[in-house]
């Protein structure tokens, strides 16, 4: 039974999931604390010698991986100036369009949102989503259903495109200027390491070389297909991103997979990710009917440019 989080342990460690197929268990690494404090209650009230061995061996595991996980919940955001701008962002895979529209855009209204980034969304699901109401609550978009993943703002955008990165698919990206700065978004979708973790990798490697020349002004948000164990998303948030639920100490926000049994959902493959010109205010996973992904709301402050950090 150690055996398990000790190994997920030790590929968290050596970042050997990147590349490789080991990506795919990787997802459970929160879960494998259960198991090393299962391990640990049961050995250490036993007497043997071997039981002992094992319970140090557990106990060792258990301080490493608390090591590792804690800081998520440990809240980092920065002082926000009182008065300063927001910008109200969310995400959603829709599942190919499954989603029912019409929870998509009492979402919206409900959370007052400015920019919507949708991932996994045919030309019929964009369709189903303006009869629905959404282009008249977010009137500018940048739709590329062939490239799996749109903007819809509330906003004007401008410089809508598609990235030029070595990406599986382009990665729909736009602007929008909030509080006189101007801030560049990219909907994300990658690709998923079960089908191919070399691909999957790649496309988070062009993700971080597109972060690291974005400037401070930057969000990314979508389903990366990746949660805050895998070694390619730490390079991605080591180029100069910050995930707003670990910012905000809610580093346990699974959103995958949803309405497939009685159980909850397991892992976060959804993020909000944003530079250091923003600092997160809040965030939150509603459930919305029909897809199997959670959305992720998240309230961002645009910092002034001598904004205090912390």
């Amino acid at each position: 039974m150690l055996a398990v989080p000790a190994a997920l342990l030790l590929v968290r460690l050596t970042g050997s999931d990147s590349g490789t197929p080991l990506a795919v268990p990787m997802v459970l690494f929160p879960h494998s604390l259960v198991l090393s404090l299962l391990v640990l209650g049961v050995t250490a009230g036993i007497r043997a010698s071997r039981s002992r061995g094992v319970a140090a061996a557990a106990l060792v595991v258990v301080v490493a991986q608390m090591w590792l996980m804690v800081p998520r919940f440990v809240s980092h955001s920065v002082t926000v100036p009182p008065g300063a701008p927001t910008l109200r962002v969310a995400t959603v895979n829709t599942d190919e369009g499954a989603v029912d529209p019409r929870s998509v855009v009492e979402m919206v209204r409900a959370e007052r949102i400015d920019v919507l980034a949708v991932e996994q969304t045919p030309s019929a699901g964009l369709a189903a989503l303006d009869e629905a109401g959404l282009s008249a609550l977010l009137p500018y978009h940048a739709l590329h259903p062939e490239y799996d993943s749109s903007v819809y703002s509330r906003l004007p955008l401008s410089g809508a495109g598609t990235t030029r990165i070595d990406t599986a698919w382009p990665q729909t990206t736009a602007r929008v200027t909030v509080g006189g700065h101007t801030v560049r978004l990219t909907a994300v979708h990658t690709y998923y390491p079960l089908g191919d973790a070399g691909r999957w990798t790649g496309d988070m490697s062009a993700l971080t070389s597109l972060a690291r020349s974005d400037g401070p002004d930057t969000v990314f948000l979508g389903d990366f297909n990746a949660t805050l164990d895998h070694a390619p998303m730490r390079s991605l948030l080591a180029a100069g991103l910050t995930d707003t639920h670990a910012e905000l100490g809610e580093g346990w926000a699974p959103t995958w997979p949803v309405g497939t049994g009685p159980l909850p959902p397991l892992v976060q493959l959804d993020h909000v990710l944003h530079g250091s010109g923003l600092a997160g205010v809040s965030v939150h996973e509603p459930t919305l009917t029909g897809t199997d992904h959670r959305a992720v709301v998240a309230v961002l402050a645009v910092l002034p440019v001598s904004g205090t950090t912390g």
